[in-house]
């Protein structure tokens, strides 16, 4: 029997993102993520249910610095999580 995996919402908004805001199909990001098609179907169809749409409406100069943003934002969190597993390691050898 298979278990059943668990999304953060976070996870499950940067999945939306991916699908609503780089013009890809449901198809494609979810086999790049590993999250089934339908799933991931279910979480777009409530984002634009609750009105989130495409940032089609952004400028050549927004469109580019939000790019950067979401570049950043991800080294960011790369770092983040290599300074917990660090500090975790650290921690253990301590006696």
């Amino acid at each position: 029997m298979a278990t059943r995996r668990h999304f953060t919402q976070e996870y499950k908004d940067q999945a939306v993102s991916l699908v609503l805001d780089s013009g890809r199909t449901i198809a494609e990001v979810a086999k790049s993520i590993g999250v089934h098609e339908m799933t991931l179907g279910k979480w777009v169809k409530k984002a634009r249910d609750a009105g989130r749409v495409p940032d089609t409406e952004l400028g050549g100069d927004e469109r580019a610095e939000l790019e950067k943003l979401r570049a950043e934002n991800a080294r960011l969190k790369m770092e983040r999580d290599f300074a917990k597993n660090v500090a975790t390691w650290f921690a253990k050898d301590q006696p």
